[in-house]
This record gives C-alpha cells, sequence and structure tokens, in this order.
C-alpha cells in the first residue's frame, strides 16, 4: 500500500497526483496544507491481465467528517474511496488493500470540497493594471500557480465571472496542473463606460470595426451597446467554451466610470429574442419565445 505520511511534509513538494484527484471529490482541511512533498512506496509490478487498470484506492484514516448537513464533525472515522466515489464509511479500521494510497489525517477535518460562486482565476493576483498591461503569458503563469493554491484551499469547484481562463481550464482538465474545475464565463460583457470597460479615455471615440482596446485582446472584456453586438459577444463566448455569460447589468467597485447604483444594459439588449428560422430541427421552428438567455451577474466586484 502507498502511505502518505504528516510527518514527511516539505514546503516545496507537491501531492501525489492520486490524492490530488481525489480532492475533487473529498478535501482534507488543515491536513492537505501542510501535506505537500509527501512520500509513497512504489506501486507492486503489474501482471498478466486485462489493459484496462482497475480503480484507484484511496484510504482516509481516522478523520472527523463534515457533511454539510449537520453542525457537529463525527466521531473518528476511515473512508475509502474507490475511483472517485465514496464506497464505505465506518468507524471501525478498513484494511488496505494492496496499492492503495492511505492518508493518516491524525483527526483533522475531511468534508466536501468548497464551490466558490464568483471567481476571477486571472484576475486574482494581478492588480487591474497589471492586468492589462502585463505580458499575457507572465498573467497565465500566476492564475496557474493561484489556481493550485485554490484547490489547496479546499476549493474543488470554482465559477470564473469574468477573464481569459479557457486556457487555465483546459490544462487543469488535462493533467498539467492541480486546481479547481472552472466553469468559465470569458470575457465580461459590458456597455461603453459600464462595469468591465476599463479603457482609458485616451481610447476614444471607439470606432466601429476598427482595432478593439487592451481589455478586448486580451480577453477581459467585450463591449457591446447594443442587441446585435450583445448577441455576437456571447456568442463569442461560448464558442471558446463559457458554461455561462456575464453581462454587467450594473455597476460595480472595480471600474472607474460605473457607479453602483447605476443600469447599464437597456431592456432589449438583456433580453434578446430567440428567432424563427426555415430550416433544422424542430427546436429552430419553435414560435419566438421572450425570454432570458443570460445569467445574471453576481454581486458587485
Amino acid at each position: 500500500m502507498n502511505s502518505i505520511d504528516p510527518s514527511d511534509a516539505s514546503p516545496r513538494g507537491s501531492l501525489p497526483r492520486r490524492a490530488l484527484r481525489i480532492l475533487g471529490v473529498l478535501t482534507v482541511l488543515a491536513f492537505a496544507a501542510t501535506q505537500l512533498g509527501l512520500a509513497h512506496s512504489p506501486q507492486p509490478a503489474p501482471g498478466p491481465g486485462p489493459v484496462t487498470a482497475p480503480a484507484r484506492l484511496t484510504l482516509f484514516q481516522d478523520v472527523r467528517i463534515f457533511d454539510g448537513r449537520r453542525a457537529s464533525l463525527s466521531a473518528p472515522s476511515h473512508v475509502l474511496v474507490r475511483g472517485n466515489l465514496i464506497e464505505r464509511i465506518s468507524t471501525a479500521p478498513i484494511a488496505a488493500e494492496p496499492g492503495t494510497t492511505v492518508i493518516p489525517a491524525a483527526g483533522r477535518v475531511l468534508m466536501p470540497g468548497l464551490t466558490d460562486m464568483h471567481w476571477h482565476a486571472m484576475l486574482v493576483r494581478p492588480t487591474p493594471a497589471a492586468a492589462l498591461t502585463n505580458d499575457v503569458g507572465y498573467t497565465n503563469l500566476q492564475a496557474a500557480a493561484e489556481a493550485t493554491a485554490t484547490l489547496m484551499r479546499g476549493f474543488t469547484t470554482v465559477r470564473d465571472m469574468g477573464g481569459p481562463s479557457f486556457a487555465l481550464k483546459r490544462a487543469i482538465d488535462d493533467g498539467l496542473l492541480p486546481g479547481p474545475r472552472i466553469y468559465p464565463s470569458g470575457a465580461m460583457i459590458t456597455v461603453t463606460s459600464g462595469h468591465g470597460d476599463f479603457r482609458p479615455l485616451s481610447d476614444l471615440p471607439r470606432t466601429l470595426g476598427g482595432p478593439v482596446s487592451r481589455v478586448e485582446q486580451i480577453g477581459g472584456s467585450a463591449i457591446a451597446d447594443s442587441p446585435d453586438e450583445v448577441r455576437l459577444r456571447a456568442r463569442e463566448q461560448f464558442m471558446q467554451g463559457a458554461t455561462q455569460i456575464k453581462l454587467t447589468a450594473g455597476g460595480g467597485v472595480a471600474s472607474p466610470f460605473s457607479p453602483l447604483d447605476v443600469s447599464t444594459f437597456t431592456q432589449e439588449e438583456l433580453t434578446p429574442r430567440s428567432r424563427r428560422r426555415r430550416t433544422g430541427g424542430p427546436m429552430s421552428l419553435r414560435t419566438p419565445i421572450r425570454r432570458p438567455v443570460f445569467s445574471a451577474r453576481s454581486p458587485p466586484g
């Protein structure tokens, strides 16, 4: 079996990949913060058999469980995870099968991963001015380091509410670096002078069809001043992989030209109509229905 010993922590190491993947389901608070650089024994040599490898086993020993439903922690317990599913929870010891990664938690807390519903993966470490002027490669490296730190704080899922986080999400999904699941919005869509319009006054006047501003070049925000432009900018974000769209329908604290109490988009811009089409399947032939097609913006930020 593979054993992860809390006494072997090193500030410059990293968790084994299998333990980081388990953090996609469970997070050991306090324990995780000190468990970088943990040693494990070699896996037994594979023998003859089917090509499909068995699901990885991870055993958390001596944990107090917070399940999010009760205010109190459980009695000291043991949790066996097979693949990405919890197979068994017991107050009695669970025998570790060969090849099991064992994490002796020594009474620390085990809980579900946290979700941050309003996050900006690309904008946490740099200031707004630095995000606009830094080399994009350096900003991505900063975001990658912050993504790992976010995971180690116990956040296994984040909803990114504006910024070019598509490449970072792909790197995490492909296993290139540890980080939380990211649900990206892509560029936040705003009106001229709205929350998210970080252009300097020297960029005015804006010429339709002309060069885009720096904040639009790097995918931080997209300026849209009509229903057609809103549709265009939203479709561009979906094309890149957005799971939701952020429109800054009110002011915000981080933009220079949008007080908190203002309303920006018009009703027509916020609720574009679907259109009847003459081709395609049944969905394209339905009667147009007036409905919002974008997610509401989170609290100002």
